[in-house]
């Protein structure tokens, strides 16, 4: 049987940049834009050509090399011709292969957004799309509010689609631009165009407002629409858009779209979307979503003993897909609620073996529970649970000894009469009974004794050079004046690796400096 193709259009660039604190640069949509090529998208859409100096640059040149290269805009405004709109020739001057517009659907949007008449809203989309399939592109346009705008008036909507198919656009997309249409509407809806566009040119483009933008984009693509458009984690105005990360693999992993559908992307390059997720993260400079489906690092995990007794005898019993298929991996965290499963999982994965009889192995198990009892959590801070492990095991020797720490901030006027704070650390440690006192300033005290710590360490310093606090999480776990507090610190090193450590106290300074020597310490032990 063939199976029909699957067309994938991503607006990160465009719709995605309306994310409350997101602003892309021209080398950041450049940066995305060969992410998402190579990863094998059909469509990618850049933004506006023409509409600031960024988009301008963005779209001087064609910016993918085998994904179609879109830009969008608006259609003619009432009362110009389509040789005289600047946004039009905007349009036909930008290196691109696509032209995607955004059209009104809603008779309603069409008198209080545009101010002109449904004729003349028509009469737009027909021009528009004619001028960009005269210049030799391909054109599609995004019916905006077409959902809510057929529930006004299905007249009127069914007439902007097919005005736009009639005029030659190769997709017609129905937006559902307030997110607030229900799978089993998008279902019926979906099904009435199809009576008036062929399915093959029909495209959705959900928003999340109701946490269903997969669940539409699915459901349309149930019902005949052949192209998805969405955005890179679900990013966008609002509540997001459809998350491709999730559309994705589900079309390419669920039989019941895999036996009828294909998309541009191999099963190959699936295992890339963990990673092309967490670089799209890592660039906004955000830290990715733990529970995300699919590529999420909690996606495949799981504290209870009896779920990881039954993973590691069969992974079926609590994975609906391989892990490995989308480049994710499977955890089975150790916590106050793990079993043995967990922890030899844990263990073994790092390359310690040890018997489900070593009375070492219930030891550790006893201490991780109370440690996690008094605050902490190794769940998260994978890298404090490794030491852990290999110290109560003793496969780890003490490279040194904090003598003492002391830090101190100031609070004073600088030579322009300005407050400022200054922090300053000191910091005594044994090495080989060698002693080595370093001082530091920083940006706050726990920055100084990061700087202090790392000045000298003997002779280990050489392995410590490229290391580098990446993030720093800060928990208050209980109220009052004697708060513990819970301090995680990312860290990573020039080979690109990163990991987690932990410290609890009722001293934040103190929670602060057990992560920061964990973080050493582990860097040490890998340095062997």
């Amino acid at each position: 049987m063939t199976k029909e193709r699957i067309y994938l259009f991503d607006t990160t660039l465009r719709d995605g940049q309306q994310t409350p604190g997101i602003d892309f640069s021209v080398q950041d949509k450049i940066t995305i834009a060969n992410m998402l090529d190579e990863f094998g998208l059909d469509y990618v859409e850049g933004g506006y050509p023409g509409a600031n100096p960024t988009d301008t640059e963005f779209f001087s040149k064609r910016r993918t090399k085998n994904a179609s290269f879109v830009g969008f805009g608006m259609t003619k405004r009432a009362g110009v011709s389509v040789a005289n709109d600047p946004g039009i020739a905007a349009l036909l001057q930008a290196k691109t292969d696509a032209v995607c517009f955004v059209a009104k659907a809603w008779d309603y949007h069409v008198r209080v957004a545009l101010g002109c008449t449904n004729e003349e809203n028509i009469e737009g989309i027909e021009q528009s799309v004619a001028a960009v399939v005269a210049d030799g592109q391909e054109a599609m346009v995004d019916c905006e509010h077409f959902f809510d705008g057929y529930k006004a008036n299905p007249d009127y909507a069914l007439q902007c689609a097919k005005a736009a198919f009639d005029s030659g656009a190769r997709w017609v997309v129905l937006c559902d631009t307030n997110g607030g249409t229900q799978p089993h509407e998008v279902s019926e809806i979906v099904e009435a165009v199809i009576a008036v566009v062929p399915g093959g040119h029909l495209g959705i483009h959900a928003h999340d407002d109701t946490g269903q933008a997969v669940a539409n984009s699915l459901a349309a693509v149930d019902h005949g629409v052949r192209q998805v458009q969405g955005t890179t984690n679900g990013i966008g105005e609002r509540c997001g858009n459809a998350n491709l990360t999730a559309i994705i693999p589900t079309l390419m992993l669920k039989s019941y779209f895999s036996k009828r559908f294909e998309i541009g992307i191999s099963e190959e390059k699936l295992k890339d979307i963990s990673r092309v997720s967490h670089k799209f993260d890592e660039l906004l400079n955000r830290a990715p979503d733990a529970q995300a489906a699919y590529v999420g690092s909690s996606a495949f995990a799981t504290k209870a003993g009896i779920h990881a007794s039954a993973l590691m005898k069969e992974p079926k019993t609590y994975e609906h897909v391989p892990p490995e298929a989308v480049g994710n991996s499977r955890r089975l965290m150790v916590s106050d609620q793990g079993g043995k499963s967990n922890f030899l999982n844990e263990l073994s994965r790092r390359g310690i073996e040890v018997d489900k009889d070593d009375s070492k192995l219930e030891s550790l198990i006893s201490i991780v529970k109370e440690r996690e009892a008094q605050g902490y959590a190794y769940e998260a801070a994978d890298a404090s649970f490794e030491l852990l492990a290999r110290r109560h095991l003793g496969a780890v020797p003490q490279f040194f000894k904090v003598e003492s720490y002391r830090t101190q901030v100031e609070r004073r006027f600088n030579a322009k009469g300005e407050v400022i704070t200054v922090s300053e650390a000191v910091v005594k440690v044994e090495v080989d009974g060698e002693f080595f006192h370093s001082v530091a300033e920083g940006q706050g005290p726990v920055n100084a004794l990061d700087r202090a710590l790392r000045t000298d360490l003997g002779k280990f310093q050489s392995q410590i050079e490229d290391l580098e606090l990446v993030d720093y999480k800060v928990r208050i776990l209980n109220g009052g004046t004697e708060a513990i507090t819970r301090v995680l610190i990312e860290s990573s090193d020039a080979a690109g690796e990163r990991w987690t450590t932990v410290g609890v106290s009722h001293n934040i300074i103190d929670a602060s400096f057990q992560a920061l020597l964990d973080s050493i310490n582990y860097k040490l032990m890998k340095a062997g």
